[in-house]
C-alpha cells in the first residue's frame, strides 16, 4: 500500500467548518491529548504514592524542559513534511562547547552564546543539505546526528566538566516564588508564544502549512519553500543548543553523551500531540501537551519502581501508535466512504430499474 493511500488527508474543506465552533475547538486530537494528560495526572495522584507532592511536579517540569524547548521548532519542521533527528547531538555538542569554552577562561554567558551560534550553524548545515543539495531530511539528520555527536565526544573524550558558576546552576533549577514550578517554564512559555504566533498568526506560518500540504503548490503560490525550511532548521539548531545549555546546568555536567536518545522523546511528543508525520497538519499546543503527557507517565512509572528500559519501551510504543493510528483511521474512513458510495450507487441503479416502484414510494 502506497504512502498516498496511508497518509491522512490534510486539506481543509467546507465540511470542516460545518460543525459548531465548540466542536471544532474541543473535538480535536490536541484536546484529546490534553484530556489524556489530565486523566493520567488525576489517576497517578490517586494511585501512585507521592505523585501529587509539589516536589514531583517540580522535577516533572525540570525533566521535560529540554523536550518542550526542542519540540517547539520540531513541530514546525514536521508540519512542512521534514524532520530533524540531529537535535539530541546538538544538545551534546552545545553542552561540550559551553563547558570547554568556560573552562578555557571565557565568561559563562559568552561561552553559552557561542554554543547557541554553533547550534545555529549546525542547523544551517542541515538546512543547506536539505534545501540546496536536495537530500531527504531523514537521511541528512541521521548523518549529522552521528557527526555532531562524534564532534562532541571528540572534543571532550570520556571526561566531564563540572566546574560551572553556582549562580547559573541555581538559576536553571530555581522555582517561581511561591510555586513548585521551575523558572525555566517562563522561558518555555515565552518561546511557545513566539512560535505559536509565528505558526498560527503570520503569513510565514501559513506558508509552513502550505509546504506540508503540497510543496509544488506552495511554490507556485509564492511561498519561498527552500528559505522557509532553511530558517526552520536554523531555529531548530539554535533552540537545541539552548536546551543543551539548560541540560548542562540542570545536571551540572558537560559531557559528549549528554541527551543521547532525546530525539525519540521529542518526536514522540510532537506526533502524539496531533502533528501529522506526513506534514500539513498540527497545532503547537498539542506537542506541548504530548511532552507533558510523556513526562507525567515516566514520572509516575519511576515512582512505581518501573525501570528506565520499560519506560523507553512505552515511549517507543506511543511513538509507533501516534504514527500508525491517524493512517489507520484515514484508511477506515475511506473504506466506510467507499461502502456508502457503493450502497448509494446500488440504490440509484435499483430505483432506475424500477421507476414505478420509486414513484409510488
Amino acid at each position: 500500500m502506497s504512502n498516498a493511500t496511508l497518509a491522512p488527508p490534510t486539506e481543509r474543506t467546507y465540511r470542516d467548518f460545518q460543525r459548531p465552533l465548540w466542536q471544532r475547538v474541543l473535538l480535536t486530537r490536541e484536546m484529546a491529548v490534553i484530556g489524556a494528560l489530565v486523566l493520567v495526572i488525576a489517576y497517578a495522584s490517586l494511585t501512585v504514592r507521592n505523585f501529587g507532592a509539589p516536589i514531583t511536579y517540580t522535577y516533572l517540569f525540570l525533566d521535560v524542559a529540554a523536550i518542550l524547548l526542542i519540540a517547539l521548532p520540531m513541530t514546525l519542521i514536521i508540519i512542512t513534511g521534514e524532520i530533524d533527528l540531529s537535535v539530541a547531538s546538538v544538545v551534546g555538542l552545545s553542552s561540550v562547547l559551553t563547558g570547554t569554552l568556560h573552562q578555557a577562561g571565557l565568561p559563562f554567558a559568552l561561552a553559552a552564546l557561542i554554543a547557541i551560534v554553533a547550534g545555529a550553524v549546525a542547523g544551517s548545515i542541515n538546512g543547506f543539505l536539505v534545501t540546496v543539495v536536495g537530500l531527504p531530511s531523514l537521511a541528512v539528520t541521521i548523518g549529522t546526528l552521528a557527526l555532531f555527536r562524534g564532534l562532541a565526544v571528540g572534543l571532550l573524550g570520556t571526561t566531564a566538566i563540572t566546574d560551572f558558576p553556582e549562580t547559573w546552576r541555581d538559576l536553571a533549577t530555581s522555582k517561581i516564588p511561591g510555586t513548585p514550578i521551575p523558572s525555566v517554564v517562563i522561558l518555555i512559555a515565552v518561546l511557545a508564544v513566539v512560535f505559536g504566533w509565528l505558526l498560527h498568526f503570520t503569513p510565514f506560518g501559513r506558508g509552513i502549512f502550505a509546504i506540508g500540504q503540497s510543496k509544488e503548490a506552495a511554490h507556485f503560490s509564492g511561498v519561498r519553500v527552500e528559505r522557509t525550511k532553511l530558517i526552520l532548521f536554523v531555529l531548530s539548531g539554535s533552540v537545541a543548543a539552548l536546551a543543551g545549555i539548560y541540560y548542562t546546568l540542570r545536571y551540572g555536567s558537560a559531557r559528549g553523551d549528554n541527551a543521547t536518545g532525546l530525539e525519540l522523546s521529542v518526536v514522540a511528543a510532537v506526533l502524539l500531540g496531533g502533528v501529522s508525520i506526513f506534514g500539513g497538519r498540527g497545532a503547537l499546543h498539542g506537542p506541548i501537551a504530548g511532552a507533558l503527557l510523556i513526562g507525567a507517565m515516566a514520572s509516575a512509572l519511576r515512582l512505581a519502581s518501573v525501570t528506565s528500559d520499560v519506560i523507553n519501551v512505552i515511549t517507543g510504543t506511543l511513538l509507533i501508535l501516534s504514527v500508525v493510528m491517524p493512517s489507520l483511521l484515514a484508511w477506515a474512513q475511506s473504506r466506510r466512504a467507499r461502502r456508502r458510495g457503493k450502497r448509494r450507487g446500488e440504490t440509484s441503479a435499483h430505483a432506475g430499474a424500477n421507476p414505478g416502484t420509486a414513484a409510488s414510494g
